[in-house]
Formats: C-alpha cells, sequence, structure tokens
C-alpha cells in the first residue's frame, strides 16, 4: 500500500548563464575546483595562512624560551661561577627579542603572496641567529667544573631548547635544522679536538634527537596543512551550496510569482470566462430541447446536444480552475458555520447513487452516531465529499464495491473514508495524480474524463479548514482516500442549561 501526498508545483525556467551577482563567492569556487583538479593541496593561500599560524604561536609563547634561558643562566653561574654565560645569555635574549619584533611587524602588515617568502626567509633568518647563540653556548668550557657535570649541564640544556623550538616552530619548516644546526656543528667540533668520549657521546644524541624532533615536525607541520586543505575545501563548498541555494531561492521566487500571477488573473477573470459561456449553454439547451419548435433537421438537433454536453464539461472545467485558483491567489473565503459531516455525506452518497447503479455499484457505510458537529464551510465540504464520492464511482469496475466510513481520529477530529476496489494506482504515480490535471495512465484508459483538479480542490479546502488529505492505493485492489479534520474544528457539545421558573410578576394596584 503506498501513501501519497501533493508536493506540485510550477515548473518555470531559469536562466542559469546569468552572472550572480557575489563574483567573489564564484571565483572562490573556480579556485577549489582546480585545486581539488590538480590534487595540489599547498598554494600561496596555504603558505600566508601557515605563516600567520606560525606567528600567532611564536607571540603567543615569546616568554617561553627568554624564561628558560634566564633559569639556565642563573643554575650555571651558581653552581660554575663563569661569568661568560651571563654575556650568552645576554645575546641570546637580544636575538630572541629581535625575533619577536619582526613577528609583531609582520602581524601587523598585510602578508601577501609575494611577501610571505620573503617574511618566511627572515624569521628563518632570525631562527638561525638564535641558533648560532645556541652553538656559542655548546662551545662553553669550565674549568672549575668537573668536566662530566658540566657536559651533562649542556646537553640537558640542548635537549631542552631543542623541544621546546620543535613544539613551537614545525609551522615554519625548516626552522628546527636551522636553528640547531649550528648547535650540531659545535659539538661535533669541539668533540672533535677533544675526542673526549662524553663530548662525542653527547654530539651523537644531541644529532639523533635532532633528527627525531625534525621528523616530529615534519609530521605536525603536514597534519597541520592538511587542516588547513579541509577547512578551505569545506568554506569553498559551502560558497558552492550558497550559490545553488541562491539560484534555488530565485527559481522558487520566479515559480510563486508566476503561480501567483496565473491564480490572480484566472480568479480576476470568473465573469469574462462564464459569461460567454453560459450563453452558448442556453441556446444550445433551447435548440437541442426544440424550446421555439421544432427543427427541420434531426442533425442540428443532435449537433445542439453534442455542443450543449462539451459547454457544460467545459464550464465544470473552468469552475474547478476558477476554484483552486482562487484559493490559490488567497481569494477563497470560507463561510463557516456548524455542520454535520454525517448529514453530508449522506446527502452526497444521495447524489451518487443514480451513477452507482446505473454501474451495478454497491455503495455500503459504516458510521459513527452522535458525532457532534464540526466549524466548517458547507459548501465546501459537500465539495470535497461529492469529489471523492465521484471519483470512487468513475473508477470503480461495474459491479464494483465502495466502502464509506464516517468517525473520529485518534486525535479528537473526524475522518471521512471512501474505499473502492477499482483498478488502484501505481506508486509511482500518486504524484502525478495529486497535481493539477494530472491522470493515471490506468485511470485514463479505463475510467471517464475527467479535469485532473478534483483531488488538488480537495487538497486545498482541507488545508484552508487546517485538515489533512491521505491517498493510500494498491494497483489491482483499490483505492482509499481520507479527509481528515482537526479537534479544534470539533464543537464540544454543551450541557443542556436548566431554564429558571418563570417569577410572576406582580400587578400595581391603582385602586
Amino acid at each position: 500500500m503506498s501513501t501519497g501526498v501533493s508536493t506540485s508545483t510550477d515548473k518555470i525556467i531559469v536562466d542559469r548563464s546569468r552572472s550572480h551577482r557575489n563574483k567573489a563567492v564564484s571565483k572562490a569556487v573556480r579556485q577549489t575546483r582546480e585545486r581539488l583538479q590538480s590534487g595540489h593541496a599547498s598554494n600561496s593561500v596555504f603558505d600566508r595562512d601557515v605563516l600567520r599560524m606560525y606567528i600567532a604561536s611564536m607571540l603567543q609563547g615569546a616568554t617561553i624560551m627568554p624564561l628558560f634561558v634566564v633559569i639556565t643562566t642563573a643554575l650555571g653561574v651558581y653552581f660554575t661561577q663563569e661569568t661568560q654565560l651571563l654575556f650568552w645569555a645576554l645575546l641570546t635574549l637580544t636575538c630572541h627579542a629581535g625575533n619577536i619584533l619582526l613577528a609583531r611587524r609582520a602581524r601587523r602588515q598585510e602578508i601577501t603572496s609575494e611577501s610571505a617568502r620573503k617574511w618566511r626567509r627572515l624569521l628563518l633568518l632570525g631562527q638561525f641567529l638564535v641558533g648560532c647563540c645556541w652553538a656559542v653556548f655548546a662551545l662553553q668550557e669550565c674549568d672549575t667544573c668537573e668536566p662530566s657535570s658540566f657536559i651533562l649541564y649542556k646537553g640537558a640544556t640542548l635537549l631542552i631548547a631543542l623541544s621546546v623550538t620543535a613544539m613551537s616552530n614545525f609551522m615554519l619548516t625548516p626552522a628546527v635544522l636551522v636553528a640547531f644546526a649550528p648547535a650540531v656543528v659545535a659539538l661535533g667540533v669541539k668533540s672533535g679536538l677533544s675526542r673526549d668520549l662524553l663530548e662525542i657521546s653527547l654530539t651523537g644524541l644531541f644529532t639523533t634527537t635532532l633528527v627525531f624532533f625534525n621528523y616530529i615536525s615534519d609530521r605536525l607541520f603536514k597534519s597541520n596543512l592538511k587542516i588547513l586543505s579541509y577547512q578551505s575545501e569545506k568554506d569553498d563548498l559551502i560558497a558552492e551550496l550558497e550559490v545553488a541555494k541562491s539560484m534555488s531561492d530565485e527559481a522558487r521566487r520566479r515559480a510563486e510569482e508566476a503561480n501567483l500571477a496565473k491564480s490572480r488573473f484566472l480568479a480576476s477573470m470568473s465573469h469574462e470566462l462564464r459569461t460567454p459561456l453560459n450563453a452558448i449553454l442556453g441556446f444550445s439547451e433551447v435548440m437541442s430541447a426544440e424550446v421555439m419548435g421544432p427543427l427541420a433537421n434531426p442533425t442540428y438537433k443532435e449537433y445542439a446536444g453534442d455542443i450543449h454536453r462539451s459547454g457544460q464539461h467545459l464550464l465544470d472545467l473552468i469552475n474547478e480552475i476558477l476554484d483552486l485558483s482562487r484559493i490559490e491567489a488567497g481569494k477563497y473565503e470560507l463561510s463557516e458555520e456548524a455542520i454535520s459531516l454525517l448529514d453530508i455525506t449522506e446527502d452526497c452518497i444521495g447524489m451518487v447513487q443514480l451513477r452507482a447503479r446505473a454501474k451495478n455499484i454497491a455503495i455500503s457505510d459504516q458510521f459513527e452516531r452522535q458525532l457532534p458537529a464540526i466549524w466548517a464551510d458547507e459548501k465546501s465540504m459537500r465539495q470535497v465529499v461529492l469529489n471523492l464520492l465521484s471519483n470512487a464511482v468513475k473508477f470503480t469496475p461495474q459491479g464494483g464495491e465502495i466502502h464509506v466510513k464516517v468517525g473520529w481520529t485518534a486525535g479528537g477530529g473526524q475522518y471521512i473514508s471512501i474505499k473502492d476496489n477499482g483498478p488502484g494506482i501505481p506508486e509511482e504515480e500518486i504524484p502525478v495524480v495529486l497535481s493539477a490535471f494530472g491522470q493515471g495512465s490506468i485511470a485514463i484508459k479505463s475510467a471517464e474524463q475527467g479535469t485532473g483538479l478534483g483531488l488538488p480542490i480537495v487538497q486545498a479546502i482541507l488545508a484552508k479548514h487546517d485538515g489533512q488529505f491521505l491517498l493510500k492505493s494498491k494497483l489491482r485492489e483499490g483505492t482509499e482516500v481520507i479527509a481528515i479534520l482537526p479537534a479544534k474544528r470539533v464543537l464540544q457539545s454543551l450541557p443542556a442549561v436548566e431554564e429558571a421558573q418563570a417569577v410572576a410578576r406582580k400587578r400595581k394596584s391603582f385602586a
């Protein structure tokens, strides 16, 4: 069993060749597509982003390295009494301060594709100068200290400095190598000259650690670059979705305007469409009934009858079009009053009973009695029930059955259900049947000619009443249609008011 709901809209042509207002968005979309097709994730845009991220990270951790240098120098001077460490600390802090000032200057300026390379070279140069300071530290000697203790002090200091630099400068490749390659060279020269086992071990350990941290920094850099790539692709896809959404909104707006203009036109043309047709119907009926006298040629009488039947069919079509157009244009006003859904259903069954008997169709009913009245437009609800019953009679074959139910819904509303054992509707054709002028393939072959507007009018009227329309059908088994009115339309019966006893009025005496 398949269920359908109406989603009919007018189709119009959208001019996609018209240039979009947001040219920047379109340009970004084109660049993204070209980058994705070429397979290159890194470009000048990413270079600028990476440089900005490095500058921000460097400025946020600007106090970490100076604090470490001060602590290291204080400990070294306290334990070794070597004052040359103070000059090294002053030199290192000066170079580090120069790097911070350079980063702040770069942050204040707009970094372009051309200037990004220049700033990158300057920042790497600053890291190299700091690395030269660490090379000077690696060459330090202490005549008053035990050699193994001072080597251990230097090694621990260099390893901590290397780890801090690697974690804070991985967004600037190859900052780690540039900053500590001079220290490796200094350690290698010193160990080569001294041929001390501890110096050689420190050189090997520090070199291995530098290679390891350089590898980690490279992996972190690539991970962040991939995140930037995904972020850029996401932003560009959002931009493309905005372009598609704007085109969809424009198409919807045009469709709504065209549909509203059509509805307003048809609603306002009701008099102009009906007046000449009424004249045609009147004169053709007079001629076919030979009211003014017999026609000499019987063929003319037959033609007049054909004209009258065709005109009546056209009038019905115009009336349905106008009803639907008035609803869509917002000119369909409900004349609401307290009505009985049971009474309306029984009246409509009586109206189609003659046609049903002609096709030997049995109409059975199952009504829940004592239903309270509903607040609705009687004419509209009668049109809903009559349209649904007429469709059932129209599509039910000879000797078929139609079952009508009226009762309560689970939510406290009221419903009418009409079920037949006709040919049914294929599932893929239900949206067509529910659209204006839509008819299913089996219905066209087996039923009488119709306008295809009955169900759209039913849906529109129920929507005006805040109701719901359901269509359930299964091929070669039949169709069931259900019209539902909400609980707020049901008038709750009030208890009878006890009549107060009449108080006898006292007559005034004038005697």
